[in-house]
């Protein structure tokens, strides 16, 4: 069963000022069926939150950690939870 989930990832590195925020969203929706945001934080890092199928948030968190992401990323943490709802797609805050 491939329930609808919450992830929530802080992503550490030189992430911000590289155009990090655009190609996560642009991954988002190239993997589909995500719903969420990503966000500058003031300490440096990018926050990620994703809602859906569970195998497409998987999918995301792995692009953060291993893929072809712009600058460098040091580290991903996450919290996963249930959904919450309320996002109109994918969009950069």
């Amino acid at each position: 069963m491939n329930e609808d989930v919450r992830v929530t990832a802080w992503v550490r590195g030189q992430v911000q000022g590289v155009g990090f925020r655009w190609f996560t969203r642009a991954n988002a929706l190239r993997i589909g069926e995500l719903a969420g945001f990503a966000v500058n934080l003031g300490d440096g890092r990018v926050q990620v939150v994703a809602e859906g199928p569970k195998d497409r948030c998987d999918a995301l968190l792995e692009w953060l950690r291993t893929g072809d992401t712009p600058g460098r990323v040091d580290g991903v943490a996450e919290i996963w939870a249930t959904p919450r709802g309320g996002y109109d797609g994918f969009e950069i805050r």
